[in-house]
């Protein structure tokens, strides 16, 4: 039944964001229409015309705010190329410009590779996500001319008339114009954890979503103005807030500009003073110095691991809507997973419809139910009747009672006057009619065990259907009003028994068979692999979703809990789940409540889910996951959607995360090892007054042999151990002893090559100093490197032949000005730099993380094989 209500006309016109209310109550149990204010349409069943949407479109009332995926174009370029780093490098390549050889600013090539590799692949980046954000996006119904259409967000226009349905978003503000049982849930903007059930003429606004019923606004605010647009005007999705890697990376850049600049101005005036006759020498080994402290590819690569991250899962159609996801995605230590459209497939099918009746009551009392093998009795006509006019009551079916529609056709001469569509915290739908006969009939469809009372003997029967995972849902009548059953429900937004519980008449149950996904299993057993928790939260009967378990292998399966059970303190929630895996009967509420307990516990927690009932739950974890089939409010709320709904990219996604933050604080470790010897050989120079002890061509050979290029290759590898906090505290655990070696070999080489092999030949000192730099920093790139895989071994050894190659090439010995002249330095540089190496070994092993934590020299190590597999 549809009533209209007009606005009292002696008021005189109303403002499009103030129609008058209607004065019908919640509860009433009808559909409304209610006629609006100036310049909404004339008949809001019929929307606008085309001449009007063509008008609002020339005035700019579109809802135009794009949504912001990536960067733009000239963020990103400004963003690579404007960069602290750039502009040390910049300034020390314009000196040696002045003062010459080219081959001395080597290092400026830095500036043109940290600039162009990091805008290509950040515009990569932003194609895939562009382009996956489109097909992703879901697109409201507006009615244009009596006609229903779809359209892009971006494409409605002020008071347009928007439908909208169970899981669907309200993508801009407005005023409802029809209701049919509409509730809403504001949570995201208000923080009220209950529904709201809307009536004509009341608001809704842009960010809340539907849980329940179906209706239609009028779009009274859109573009800039809406709610929601308003909240994220200064939000951006490509940003890397509370990014612990992006934080770590910056505060080690901290450090090295505060190092740099005490170290750098000592250093030009001690190269001064050494070599005040000749100047030039002077700068360009002022500029070795200091262009070594200063970790130039570490931001490229921080950059470069994330954006081929995006284009990674890109391929494998995961839309990623928040970059930090990637970085969390490699600290997960527990995944809850909702049963219906992750570990099943969406479709369902109706197995048969099994007759309640006294008989059936006592041979299910007595333990004959169909799990032993009795038969079932096959649904009369009235009872496929009422299951037919159910589905043809209900405009916006779930996928179970689509099941049923698909069943049972829609009978003729029954008129409904009154429905309740399907709550996820009631667990039950249901409608009033008018049957053929003329007489009123009151009919509830949902969970039989919120519907029946504690020890009804038909829950044995359930129990049975339960146990070999099917879903089980009670046909009942009842002879209250259904507004009255929505009252004894709390209204349809309380708690899931409410005043119901046995207070219908059991007709029937139907039982709808779920289909697995094919790839669950793989899955889960991978999370096992890894040493990741699983939890199923689900809002099926416990014995159903611990079936469905079983059946996929996952461990826990046989002691599943209904979650009506479970403590409401957050710290006994906790152990509950502690000691749990499986839990039927999970109201929204409850799965929210579920990712805090865990979280307080110090876990970081991955959600999945694809309903309407996912949603608090998806907003809340730290990574939330949503098929890309689900509901367009949990599609709006995840940071990563699997866009062609495969459970099985899971891995992939988690293995990218681990891939990226795992190989950054590997190559972070030779980068800031760089830094350390860069800054000790420093202090020596300038304590001992002599020359620094290399030109800027030697450090760029040594930098990009052991550093720069081996760092690309490992900074793309696979990684499969889960991500830890404590990133710059590790690094410098690794860094310090092995930077202090490096530069005290260096160091004690090079005075012995002033003081006993050489005399004031500084270009013999400087190649017996910069093969000892060499050797014992392709020590500690052969440490990263490990565990060892094939081409990890060819790659140091690539290395090592090419600087072999330098020293005995006669045009790379004049452009590097490298020699080594006689054979006891070169020996004697050999022998320190392998005394570095062993105390490099032993000095890590009395450091290393206590409690055997992993560090990222011996990342992967249990899993090398299978992540070589997974590069692959």
């Amino acid at each position: 039944m549809e009533q209209r209500v007009d606005p009292d006309p002696s008021t005189g016109p109303t403002e499009p964001d103030g129609p008058e209310r209607s004065s019908v109550q919640p509860g009433d149990g009808v559909s409304l229409t209610i006629v609006g204010a100036t310049g909404w349409p004339a008949d809001p069943a019929r929307g606008l015309t085309a001449a009007e949407v063509a008008s609002r479109v020339a005035a700019g009332q579109v809802n135009d705010v794009p949504a912001r995926t990536s960067r733009t174009v000239r963020e990103i370029l400004a963003a690579n190329v404007f960069t602290r780093i750039n502009l040390i490098i910049g300034v020390l390549f314009a000196l040696i410009c002045v003062v010459g050889p080219i081959q001395d600013g080597l290092f400026g090539a830095v500036i043109v590779a940290n600039s162009v590799i990091g805008i290509i692949q950040e515009l990569r980046a932003k194609q895939t996500l562009d382009r996956l954000a489109v097909i992703g996006e879901a697109e409201p119904t507006v009615r244009r001319d009596g006609v229903a259409v779809a359209v892009r967000p971006g494409e409605i226009v002020l008071h347009d008339v928007i439908e909208t349905g169970p899981g669907e978003k309200i993508v801009v503000d407005g005023t409802v114009t029809e209701a049919d049982g509409l509730e809403v849930d504001e949570s995201l903007l208000t923080g009220e954890a209950d529904p709201v059930l809307k009536q004509p003429g009341e608001e809704v606004m842009s960010g809340s979503f539907v849980v329940a019923g179906s209706g239609a606004f009028v779009a009274t605010k859109v573009g800039a103005d809406a709610y929601a647009a308003r909240l994220a005007a200064e939000a951006t999705r490509f940003t890397l807030v509370n990014s612990e890697l992006r934080n770590g990376v910056n505060r080690i850049l901290r450090i090295v500009t505060y190092l740099i600049i005490p170290a750098g101005i000592a250093l030009v005036i001690s190269q001064l003073v050494v070599d005040q006759n000749d100047l030039p020498e002077a700068i360009r080994r002022m500029v070795a110095g200091l262009v070594s402290m200063v970790p130039e590819g570490l931001v490229l690569l921080t950059s470069l691991a994330f954006a081929a991250g995006v284009v990674r899962l890109g391929a494998r159609n995961c839309l990623v809507q928040e970059l930090p996801a990637i970085e969390g995605l490699a600290r997960v230590s527990v995944v809850c997973l909702d049963k219906t459209g992750t570990l099943t497939e969406p479709a369902m099918d109706v197995l048969e419809v099994r007759a309640l009746d006294q008989a059936a009551d006592h041979d299910a009392a007595a333990g004959t139910s169909p799990a032993t093998g009795d038969e079932p009795t096959a649904p009369d006509g009235r009872v496929a009747a009422v299951l037919g006019a159910l589905g043809a009551a209900d405009r916006r079916p779930n996928a179970s009672l689509q099941a049923i529609i698909d069943a049972y056709p829609a009978p003729d001469g029954w008129r409904p006057v009154d429905a309740a569509p399907f709550s996820s915290a009631r667990k039950w739908s249901g409608a009033a009619f008018i049957e053929p006969d003329g007489t009123e009939s009151t009919w509830l469809l949902g969970a039989p065990d919120v519907l029946l009372a504690t020890g009804h003997p038909a829950l044995a029967t359930v129990d049975g259907y339960g146990e070999r995972g099917l879903r089980v849902l009670l046909l009942a009548r009842s002879d209250r009003p259904l507004a009255e059953a929505l009252t004894a429900n709390g209204g349809g937004t309380g708690s899931a028994a409410g005043g119901l519980a046995g207070a219908v008449e059991p007709v029937a149950l139907v039982v709808i068979a779920q289909r697995l996904r094919a790839d669950a299993s793989d899955t889960l057993r991978y999370f096992a692999d890894q040493r990741i928790a699983t939890k199923v939260i689900s809002g099926d009967n416990a014995l159903s979703v611990g079936a469905v378990a079983r059946e996929l292998g996952l461990s826990g399966a046989d002691d599943p809990v209904d979650a009506r059970s479970l403590p409401a303190d957050r710290a006994e929630l906790g152990e509950q789940l502690e000691t749990h895996t499986i839990f039927g009967r999970v109201t929204p509420h409850q799965k929210r409540e579920i990712v805090g307990a865990l979280q307080a516990r110090g876990e970081t927690v991955a959600m999945t889910g694809d309903g309407v009932n996912d949603v608090l739950a998806l907003k809340d974890a730290d990574i939330g996951v949503a098929m890309g089939s689900g509901s367009p409010a949990t599609r709006a709320v995840a940071q990563i959607v699997l866009l062609d709904n495969s459970f099985a990219a899971l891995p992939s996604v988690v293995a990218e995360g681990r891939r990226v933050i795992g190989n950054i604080e590997r190559v972070a470790n030779i980068f800031l090892t760089k830094t350390v010897y860069s800054v000790l050989l420093a202090i020596v120079v300038v304590a001992a007054q002599v020359p620094y002890p290399f030109l800027p061509r030697h450090l760029t050979l040594i930098s990009s042999l052991t550093i720069g290029i081996p760092s690309f290759f490992l900074a793309l590898a696979p990684s499969h151990d889960r991500a830890r906090p404590g990133f710059v505290g590790r690094v410098l655990r690794f860094a310090v002893p092995a930077g202090a070696l490096a530069g005290i070999a260096t160091v004690l080489v090079y005075f012995l090559a002033r003081n006993v092999f050489y005399d004031n030949d500084l270009r013999a000192e400087t190649s017996l100093a910069t093969l000892t730099l060499f050797c014992v920093s392709l020590w500690a790139l052969a440490m990263i490197a490990r565990p060892y895989t094939w081409w990890r071994v060819l790659l140091v050894a690539a290395m090592a032949g090419l600087f072999a190659l330098v020293l005995v090439v006669p045009f790379l010995q004049t452009f590097f000005e490298l020699s080594l002249v006689g054979t006891s330095g070169p020996l004697t540089a050999l022998a320190i730099s392998a005394v570095a190496a062993i105390l490099m070994e032993i000095i890590w092993r009395l450091v290393r993380p206590p409690n055997g934590t992993p560090h990222p020299v011996e990342l992967g190590a249990a899993h090398a094989g299978d992540g070589e597999r997974a590069g692959a």
